[in-house]
């Protein structure tokens, strides 16, 4: 297994609230980029907290960047009275790291939110990633981000820039680099932990649609789904009141 390091994390909350639960983000992102999904648990009584990746925001910088890896790093992670996490978030990336924790430690959490899974990445969605990414390196300011999503919180333009800043170029590639092929789908079949997908809409932008989403969605009874209108790979952002209203339904029904 991989050597963990200690991911630096943000919080929101009381720490005195007996919920707790942990966000991930996903690639070229930060922790501070969460800050949504915080806000909200936050305002219903729960304390989160944010995770930088290794390799990303403030976190240590390493070689190895393999799904395997990050997912060592995560399962290394629990609240600070110890236990299993109430609830953990992913996004992207961090919701097919935080599958594989899941499917290897039942105990982990006890509900799995993922946000436009990183589950399967077929060559399309693989190469839709890297150019992505490298647009984001090419002018990692706030203006750019403006202009490429006109409609974001001026927290979400802000943070977007800072953690194309950060980020170590070099772990991006990498991990497109050391994860082929990209799939997790074993894991998701694996996974008793009740998990609900907050998907984007196809007619923007999805990694998680179409036959991949029926076929994990059929593997696994415990997994269930829903989407949110008019939003691409990142919900949080694009539909936020939408994917907050998502995950509070998420949280109910379980």
């Amino acid at each position: 297994m991989p050597a963990p390091v200690v991911l630096p994390r943000l919080s929101w909350g009381s720490a005195r609230s007996p919920r707790r639960a942990l966000m991930i983000h996903g690639l070229g992102s930060n922790g501070a980029l969460m800050w949504r999904f915080g806000t909200a648990l936050a305002e219903a009584g729960w304390y989160a907290q944010a995770v930088d990746l290794r390799g990303h925001g403030t976190a240590p910088r390493v070689l190895d960047y393999s799904i395997a890896a990050y997912a060592a790093d995560l399962a290394e992670t629990c609240p600070a009275r110890g236990g299993s996490w109430d609830l953990v978030i992913g996004h992207s990336l961090g919701g097919s790291t935080a599958t594989v924790v899941a499917a290897s430690d039942p105990s982990w959490t006890k509900q799995l939110v993922l946000i436009d899974p990183a589950i399967h990445l077929l060559p399309h969605d693989r190469q839709t990633v890297r150019n992505s990414q490298e647009q984001s390196f090419a002018d990692p300011t706030r203006e750019a981000v403006r202009a490429e999503h006109p409609h974001w919180h001026e927290h979400d333009v802000e943070l977007k820039a800072q953690s194309a800043q950060q980020v170590s170029r070099w772990a991006v590639e990498q991990t497109s680099e050391q994860n082929s092929p990209w799939d997790v789908r074993d894991a998701a079949a694996r996974l008793t932990t009740p998990t609900h997908v907050i998907g984007a809409d196809p007619k923007v932008y999805s990694i998680f649609t179409g036959e991949l989403a029926a076929e994990v969605l059929a593997a696994n009874p415990r997994i269930t789904m829903s989407i949110v209108p008019g939003s691409g790979h990142s919900p949080h952002r694009d539909k936020p009141e939408a994917t907050i209203a998502a995950l509070h339904l998420a949280l109910r029904e379980r």
